[in-house]
């Protein structure tokens, strides 16, 4: 089994965790491959290099059968960057805080290297958004896993946005933002603007106002075969688009289209795994907090 691994830089509480992780993995006729800069950190931080097969930069073709995300959600988005396209299914190891996404405990390490060999897991398919602009402007990497914000400028004036759906006006939100959510994403800067909480693999989309100038704009769930026109205007020269975390500067007055991606992510999850136990978990719901 070929299995490529990507990390972040804040792994020193977890330098036992690791070298049970690379110990387990050897036990196995695994190929792996390791994200060079990763790889670089852990050679600085273990007792021992890592034992790896190859070493992958940024820019390097790779294939592999099972991706591995050692550390948050920030890194698991960051890895499903790179292997998403290439329908490698990601298993998500939390060393990171909350971990809606990266939801493995470290504890588990043995257990699930031996899940993994044996095919004892489960694939869930998440659904991704695309998106263009007519201003001509270049986005890298134009998907987003979890959703897509449509920000002011570090200003104190609204920006308004005028949106439609499959070219029908919708309405223009006036306010500091608009976020376009997918249902994976529904627990992230959704939710956190009291935008709905979708199921994961629901075939929806979730519009969510940011600081929204009237009270009667409120979230909206659409389908997930819409697609959302967003035309920006503001006394600021420019607006923010920012695709999971990663920011582009815009003119305003320019358009972006957000449509559901061609291909999905598919997260790997263990055979136990259910939606309703990581709301419990994660959000503490029927935990008396007293």
């Amino acid at each position: 089994m070929r299995i490529v691994i990507y990390g972040n830089k804040y792994q020193e509480a977890h330098i036992d965790d690791l070298v049970r992780l690379f110990a387990t993995l050897s036990k196995y006729n695994t190929w792996l491959e390791i994200e060079r800069s990763f790889y670089e950190y852990l050679c600085e931080i273990l007792p021992q290099k890592p034992a790896v097969n190859d070493i992958i930069g940024y820019n390097d073709d790779f294939s592999a059968a099972i991706a591995l995300s050692i550390g948050g959600d920030g890194t698991f988005l960051r890895t499903a960057q790179r292997v998403s396209i290439k329908g490698i299914p990601i298993l998500g190891i939390n060393t990171g805080h909350l971990g809606y996404l990266a939801d493995v405990s470290v504890d588990d390490i043995e257990d699930v290297v031996d899940d993994l060999i044996n095919d004892r897991y489960k694939i869930e398919c998440r659904s991704m958004l695309e998106v263009s602009c007519n201003c001509g402007c270049e986005i890298e990497h134009p998907y987003a896993l979890n959703e897509v914000a449509i920000l002011k400028q570090d200003t104190s004036s609204m920006i308004s946005m005028a949106t439609e759906i499959d070219n029908e006006p919708l309405t223009t939100y006036l306010g500091d933002g608009l976020i376009v959510a997918t249902p994976t994403g529904s627990t992230a800067y959704n939710l956190s603007v009291g935008g709905p909480i979708l199921e994961p693999t629901s075939k929806s989309f979730a519009l969510s106002p940011i600081a929204a100038h009237s009270i009667t704009m409120r979230p909206l769930v659409i389908n997930n075969d819409r697609i959302v026109k967003v035309t920006t205007a503001s006394r600021a020269k420019s607006y923010r688009l920012s695709l999971d975390g990663r920011s582009f500067t815009l003119p305003q007055g320019s358009s972006v289209v957000i449509s559901k991606a061609q291909f999905s992510v598919k997260v790997i999850q263990r055979m136990k795994h259910n939606f309703s136990s990581t709301l419990r978990s994660k959000l503490m719901w029927g935990i008396d907090k007293r």
